[in-house]
């Protein structure tokens, strides 16, 4: 792995981080959310067309992977006013790569060697770590960390093919934009969705769509110049940034035991993908 992607998938990963403590801070995520997503699209719109290199290929991708980025924006949005930001993040984030391997191994008969194995084992404990052996079981909050992170993996093995035919801006924007426009339609059928739509016009939720928007064009381009599995392993570093600062930011109860398991998760992704 080159200097340069690793600065590209580091930066990606803390600014990852970044945008979804921005977001989880928000008293009302949905329209938060939806309000971030249009801001990166609007920002990155003269970037895109003064990059614009687009093989018609890249169509099919694009309307996948705008799917999959709503349903992800709209899951991880839901978890965000019902579960903590230290719980569900280091979850979605850790078993993505898991899920990912799982279809190499089941769809693509790529097989798994035994570090892998051992990777597996090891997000497996460090998510009973991050949930609490000794804490109230929340339910809702992990169905919705595995929802997001079967999203992840999805969108991510969609990308991986479709940026070969786009600049990464160019990709991006063009997926994003389909996002952005789902976004607000479905904030807009929720009780008082327009007004509460309004309400979240704010600098906060624009800066972190902003944000959000510039760290995945950071793995895209690291991608472009590194495997998949070397960027993922930098990447989720992020996990370890969120937990260290959810307590301090959010006032959330991140005891010893949830950051030794997100970094248990950490140790396991970098087996699994490396």
């Amino acid at each position: 792995m080159s200097l340069a992607a690793f600065a590209l998938a580091l930066g990606a990963a803390f600014l990852h981080a970044l945008w979804n403590l921005l977001l989880a801070r928000e008293r009302d995520p949905e329209p938060a959310t939806a309000v971030a997503i249009c801001a990166s699209v609007v920002v990155f719109a003269p970037v895109a067309a003064l990059r614009w290199d687009v093989d018609p290929r890249v169509w099919p991708f694009v309307a996948l992977t705008s799917l999959l980025q709503l349903v992800y924006f709209s899951l991880l949005a839901t978890a965000y006013r019902r579960a903590e930001l230290s719980f569900v993040y280091p979850i979605a984030r850790g078993l993505a790569p898991v899920l990912v391997l799982v279809v190499g191994v089941v769809a693509l008969g790529t097989g798994a060697s035994a570090e892998q194995a051992a990777g597996v084992c090891l997000v497996g404990v460090g998510i009973l770590l991050v949930r609490g052996l000794g804490r109230e079981r929340d339910a809702v909050g992990g169905i919705l960390a595995v929802a997001i992170a079967s999203s992840i993996a999805a969108y991510t093995l969609v990308d991986k093919s479709g940026i070969r035919y786009a600049q990464p801006v160019v990709y991006l924007e063009l997926a994003m934009l389909p996002t952005a426009l789902g976004a607000l339609l479905l904030v807009s059928l929720l009780p008082s969705g327009r007004a509460r739509l309004r309400g979240a016009i704010r600098p906060v939720p624009a800066v972190a769509g902003v944000v959000s928007f510039v760290a995945y064009v950071l793995v895209l381009a690291a991608l472009q110049r590194a495997p998949a599995a070397s960027v993922a392993a930098v990447r989720e570093t992020s996990v370890l940034v969120v937990a260290a600062l959810a307590a301090h930011t959010l006032g959330e109860r991140v005891g010893p035991a949830r950051l030794v398991g997100a970094a248990v998760v950490v140790v396991g992704v970098a087996l699994i993908v490396l």
